[in-house]
């Protein structure tokens, strides 16, 4: 039903949550104004389809949903008023196919993020949205107690612009040069607004003391193919990458929510590596023990495991020479090398934030309780995903959520 007044709203934040609230915001006939910091839109959606557009995810939308960790309870119900299957149906009504890979991973046929993104903003603005660039939102007025007031800051100096109804969808801090920074933080938190703590997601850790100057030299920069990772419950083959000073990739940020914990917890984290997964503990252990005659220990590894290269670097980097003598012992680190982590990444190197505008500030239709008429939606809610598509399709789930429920507060 088209509201029958000439209602306004503002949405600060030209991501995919942003512009997704401001489509449904323009469905029910609301005028739509759309700021954003930077000079143009969808900066961290290109950046994220650079390599390939990871759009959602398959699988079942029950597996789908424990994706999402603690904050699964908050945003199932967004999924499933928005789901994967939704998101490609949306997709497809702009005219970009999409397929299925060998991974379940669900990308555009072409690939690519920029076709999508020009696309939708081609409809958006036929349906009337009007776009504000280089408008950076840096506090609340108060002068007009009937509607809400926004603090903009533009190259020509601070403006203020008034809306009936608001919709931040302003990211975490990953990435700030692409306008997710962070801070909106204090001007929620000064109007009573409970933010947790925003910390790295889907990031690289730093190994405890670092590596040694010539694992370092030879390995930094290399992948560890076919792996498995291992640590308090999390089990995961996939494979991830040699930094300068510790790892990072697929599998790391898959398990980077428990590793950050445990290192905010006990001051570091231990994870343990499977470096042949697709070999059981009992081969392993009869082939590193079978008699290897005159040949070294590293000819033996790599003639009967096929154990070479950064892998057998790393059981080297790890093992303490003295634990070499002990066969037994080799076998169980090939299965079990156990890898100590001091630290995450900083902030503004990981993929994705954890922490941002508790659900308990929020009504069920993601308005601010402090704040009626202000809606919140995408990475600044708190809750984190893996990498997969999971989060593209939450911030989407969240704008269609946040975005009806405005359409719907202005009737």
């Amino acid at each position: 039903m088209a509201l029958t007044g000439p209602r306004t709203a503002a949405v600060v934040g030209g991501g995919p949550a942003g512009l997704m609230a401001a489509q449904m915001l323009l469905r029910a006939g609301v005028q739509v104004d759309l700021f954003d910091a930077m000079p143009s839109v969808g900066r961290k959606f290109l950046l994220a389809g650079k390599g390939g557009l990871n759009l959602t995810h398959s699988e079942p939308f029950e597996r789908f949903c424990t994706r999402y960790g603690n904050g699964r309870e908050h945003v199932e119900p967004l999924l499933r008023a928005f789901d994967a299957a939704r998101l490609r149906d949306w997709a497809h009504e702009l005219g970009i196919e999409t397929f299925v890979g060998s991974s379940g991973r669900v990308f555009p046929v072409d690939l690519k993020a920029a076709p999508l993104l020009r696309q939708w903003l081609h409809r958006l603005r036929a349906e009337g949205l009007r776009l504000h660039m280089r408008q950076r939102w840096v506090g609340w007025d108060t002068s007009d107690a009937s509607r809400i007031g926004l603090r903009l800051q533009s190259p020509h100096g601070e403006q203020v612009r008034h809306a009936d109804a608001v919709v931040l969808a302003l990211g975490g801090a990953s990435w700030p040069r692409l306008g997710s920074d962070g801070r909106w933080v204090p001007l929620l938190a000064s109007r009573g607004v409970r933010v947790a703590p925003l910390k790295p997601s889907n990031c690289g850790f730093d190994v405890d003391g670092g590596w040694s100057e010539y694992f370092r030299g030879r390995f930094a920069g290399q992948p560890m193919k076919n792996v498995a990772l291992s640590m308090d419950g999390f089990h995961q083959a996939g494979e991830f990458v040699v930094t300068e000073g510790g790892i990072e990739g697929s599998l790391v940020y898959a398990a980077s929510p428990g590793i950050r914990d445990s290192i905010a917890r006990d001051g570091h984290a231990v994870v343990r590596i499977d470096l042949l997964p697709q070999r059981g503990a009992d081969f392993v252990a009869a082939e590193v023990l079978r008699p290897r005659g005159s040949r070294s220990l590293s000819t033996h590894l790599k003639s009967r495991l096929g154990l070479d290269g950064v892998k057998a670097a790393l059981l080297h980097e790890l093992l303490p020479r003295d634990r070499f003598a002990d066969l037994a012992h080799v076998a169980g680190a090939i299965k079990a090398l156990p890898l100590r982590l001091a630290r995450a990444r900083p902030l503004a190197e990981a993929i994705s934030t954890a922490g941002g505008v508790a659900f308990d500030a929020l009504d069920d239709g993601l308005m601010l309780n402090a704040l009626p008429g202000v809606f919140c939606a995408g990475e600044m809610l708190d809750w984190e995903a893996p990498t997969g598509g999971y989060l593209l399709t939450a911030c989407f789930a969240s704008g269609h959520a946040a975005g009806l429920a405005a359409a719907a507060f202005l009737r």
